[in-house]
């Protein structure tokens, strides 16, 4: 399992992915907006999106839980 978290506080600006689907190392799960800068967070690891724990527009913190990977 993995835990995917965010490295800067900012905002959701869009899910590329959803539950159930497949992924693979280093795809793009969610954008992140900061700063008026696109971050994209990539998967760490091949597997599956088990949760999306924040929905688009959601503010994040740094290290917040984003999507569970099994």
């Amino acid at each position: 399992m993995a835990l995917v978290r965010s490295e800067i506080a900012g905002s959701v600006w869009k899910i590329e992915v959803s539950v159930g689907q497949s992924v693979a190392e280093g795809d793009v799960l969610i954008i992140l907006e900061s700063m008026k800068m696109e971050i994209p967070v990539e998967a760490p690891s091949a597997g599956v999106v088990q949760a999306l724990h924040v929905a688009e527009s959601d503010a994040v913190k740094e290290d917040q839980l984003l999507v569970t990977l099994s």
